[in-house]
């Protein structure tokens, strides 16, 4: 089987012993290379219709994600996927070949909804032979037809639009359950980088008899592990939400009004996705505007950019 992997450069192991020393098999970077072969697939396409070499193309890029999907989406213990949680996590592999999933609830599992892509009727017709690839590929392969999201002339949306995804329609749900949970990552400002669950239960890693911690910092960090780069552990990120928020969109091109979700979960308030894209962008927003005090959120405790009249605006 084919086993694709990232290591983050922020992302560092801590400095195990040797015997316990192993790698990172990481859900946001497996992600990260599937979009980006999603987006080549897409330029790709749009080449084909001037020269027929960029089909090629596009059936190359078509295999690479579906190699990463089939690493990424396989269950049971070695996998990123863990269906009782319903998340990916990231895997750490030891020497002896054990693994453990790291069940960190983070931005690291979300990213898996950003490798998706929208396949209009347009394309098909202009790229035949490497949607016939893809479709032959599945048909061999029922494993990973299952876990991602399903494609073929019996599984068109909205203006007989195709999906190309990480995710089935499943484990969307499961994962934008907890995303739009303002008890986990869903804020007054859009979605945390780490759930804040952790908050009151930090994520603790045992290993050689010493624990490493994962806590919730809604700020700076205040460790230097990971390079002290502390966006992964609580902040709102705005690059990844306007990521999630493309996907939300990519989502509804394919559904529209036929899949609908509670925002914030738990609320009974139903939205589409393009509304719940409207909502994280609204929260967004609420990082720089004034709130009731005429205190923006932007500038936390520094009087002076909330305060001076010649840098409050």
């Amino acid at each position: 089987m084919t086993r694709v992997t990232y290591l983050c450069g922020n992302c560092r192991l801590p400095n195990f012993e040797p015997r316990l020393r192993g790698h990172l098999e990481q859900a946001d970077g497996t992600a990260w290379v599937s979009m980006f072969c999603q987006n080549m697939f897409e330029i790709s396409m749009e080449l084909a219709a001037h020269d027929s070499y960029f089909e090629d193309m596009a059936m190359k890029f078509a295999n690479h994600f579906l190699s990463i999907a089939r690493a990424m989406n396989q269950t049971g213990p070695d996998g990123m996927w863990d269906e009782e949680d319903g998340f990916y996590y990231d895997v750490l592999r030891l020497p002896d070949g054990s693994a453990t999933r790291l069940k960190v609830r983070s931005m690291v599992g979300l990213l898996p909804l950003c490798a998706t892509t929208v396949i209009e009727p347009w394309q098909r017709d202009r790229a035949p032979r490497a949607i016939k690839e893809i479709l032959e590929r599945l048909r061999r392969m029922p494993d990973l037809r299952d876990s991602v999201h399903p494609l073929g002339p019996g599984h068109l949306g909205c203006e007989q639009r195709g999906m190309a995804a990480l995710v089935n329609p499943e484990r969307l749900r499961r994962i934008l359950s907890r995303m739009l949970d303002e008890k986990e990552f869903l804020s007054p400002y859009g979605i945390r980088a780490l759930s804040r669950y952790h908050a009151e239960h930090p994520y603790v890693f045992n290993v050689g008899g010493q624990d490493y911690r994962v806590n919730y910092l809604p700020a700076e960090s205040d460790t230097g592990m990971f390079g002290g780069n502390s966006n992964w552990r609580g902040p709102v990120w705005m690059p990844v939400n306007v990521l999630l928020i493309r996907a939300l969109l990519s989502f509804y091109l394919y559904y529209g009004d036929n899949f609908k979700i509670e925002c914030p979960t738990g609320s009974g308030n139903l939205m589409n996705l393009f509304e719940v894209g409207r909502e994280i962008a609204n929260r967004l927003t609420r990082i720089f505007l004034r709130d009731k005090s005429g205190r923006r959120p932007v500038y936390g405790a520094t009087e002076k950019f909330q305060t001076d009249p010649h840098w409050k605006d």
